[in-house]
């Protein structure tokens, strides 16, 4: 089952790298700042910004103006409901073109801890609802793999490295599309309250209809437990 995921990975990649193609390249920074309640529930406030440095064609269209695409900010609250898993809800709002949209978020999240590594299962699904478009459905898994480059487990002033791989379904005025996320990170962990991400988000999508789209955008990511 592994080598067929694989396979078909691969060659869905493969198709979409030669097909019509549009990218684009760009830094998306962001803030995370989590809280630990009382009886298993705690908040994760998070602010993130897109911003586009260059955007292209196959057919070797190349713009390399500056330009300001979105910034999001969410609000998310999780409850564990046992040993290594915890469910979460939460609402994110969208700035973006001078409009706001308005997104819900419902997950369930396992963790496995492995001999010196850990591996991590999320299950979600958003509805996103905006004044000028339909509204969006999206059922997401993302797997994460998270390896101490010291001894057994993350500890402070330590490096580690994340892989995150999310495949992302969504459902529009009865179009699909499926948007696939590789986005390996380095990490370094500086305090017991503090540390940083930084690595590449790629993704890819539109392969179905034959105008594949790539974005490469360099990911900044801060977290501070407060």
């Amino acid at each position: 089952m592994k080598k067929f995921v694989l396979t078909s990975i691969f060659l869905l990649l493969q198709y979409a790298a030669f097909s019509q193609a549009n990218y684009q390249v760009g830094l998306l920074p962001a803030l995370n700042l989590n809280k630990k309640l009382g009886n298993g529930w705690s908040l994760n406030a998070k602010l993130e910004s897109r911003q586009r440095l260059q955007r292209g064609s196959s057919e070797g269209e190349i713009d390399k103006k500056y330009n300001y695409v979105l910034t999001d900010l969410s609000m998310i609250a999780a409850k564990k409901v046992g040993l290594n898993s915890r469910i979460a809800g939460g609402y994110l709002v969208r700035l973006e073109d001078g409009l706001f949209s308005h997104r819900f978020i419902q997950q369930y999240v396992l963790v496995q801890k492995l001999s010196g590594w850990r591996l991590a299962h999320r299950l979600s699904s958003d509805q996103t609802f905006s004044e000028v478009e339909k509204p969006e459905y999206r059922i997401r898994y993302r797997i994460t793999s998270e390896i101490p480059l010291n001894g057994e487990s993350v500890d402070p002033t330590e490096f580690y490295l994340k892989l995150n791989n999310e495949y992302v379904n969504s459902l529009q005025e009865n179009e699909y599309n499926l948007e696939i996320r590789l986005i390996p990170l380095l990490g370094y962990d500086i305090s017991n309250n503090f540390k940083i991400e930084v690595g590449l988000d790629y993704r890819v999508s539109s392969f179905f209809n034959n105008n594949t789209r790539h974005s490469y955008w360099t990911s900044f990511n801060l977290f501070i437990d407060i």
